[in-house]
C-alpha cells in the first residue's frame, strides 16, 4: 500500500518569479500568485509547509478593475475607538501614497485566514508600485501573465 508523500521544510526548492503587473486585472492576477505563494501549482504540494515561490510584483499602481470596481470598492478599517469606522475606495488608494495595498490586501484576503502559516507565505510577496525592484541578484524568472489569457487584461 502506497502512502501520501509530504515534503520536509529542508526538501523545498524555492524558485523566484517576477511579473509585471501594468494593465492586468487584480482579481485574476491574485489567484494565480496566491496559488503560487501556498505552492498548489507543484506536484508536491504540502498543506501545511511552506513550499511556494518567492513573487515579485512591479508596476503594481499600474493594475485595473474590471466594472465600476475602481470607484466602488470600498476598503473599510476601524480604528479601535468609538465610531472610528474608516473606509476608503479603490481609486483613492491607487492614486495615493501607497498603490502596491490593493494588490497585497487581494493576495492575503486569498491565502488561509490568520494563520501562521499564511502571514510566512504571504511575506514571500514582494510588491513594488513602480517598475525597479531591488531582486535582480535572486535572478527571477519573469512570467508574461499578460499573454496567458485575453481576459487578464482589460477588454479592449
Amino acid at each position: 500500500m502506497k502512502h501520501t508523500q509530504f515534503l520536509k521544510t529542508a526538501e523545498v526548492d524555492k524558485k523566484w518569479i517576477l511579473i509585471d503587473a501594468e494593465d492586468i486585472v487584480v482579481g485574476r492576477l491574485a489567484t494565480f500568485v496566491a496559488m503560487r505563494l501556498r505552492g498548489k501549482h507543484l506536484p508536491k504540494y504540502t498543506p501545511h509547509i511552506d513550499c511556494g515561490d518567492n513573487v515579485i510584483i512591479i508596476n503594481a499602481e499600474k493594475v485595473v478593475f474590471t466594472g465600476n470596481k475602481r470607484n466602488a470598492k470600498t476598503y473599510y478599517w476601524h480604528t479601535g475607538y468609538p465610531g472610528g469606522l474608516k473606509e476608503r475606495t479603490a481609486d483613492k488608494i491607487l492614486d495615493g501614497r501607497f498603490p502596491e495595498r490593493v494588490f497585497r490586501k487581494a493576495v492575503q484576503r486569498m491565502l488561509p485566514k490568520e494563520s501562521p502559516l499564511a502571514r510566512q507565505q504571504l511575506s514571500n510577496l514582494r510588491v513594488y508600485a513602480g517598475a525597479e525592484h531591488p531582486h535582480t541578484a535572486q535572478e527571477p524568472e519573469v512570467i508574461d501573465f499578460k499573454s496567458m489569457s485575453v481576459k487578464n487584461t482589460k477588454g479592449a
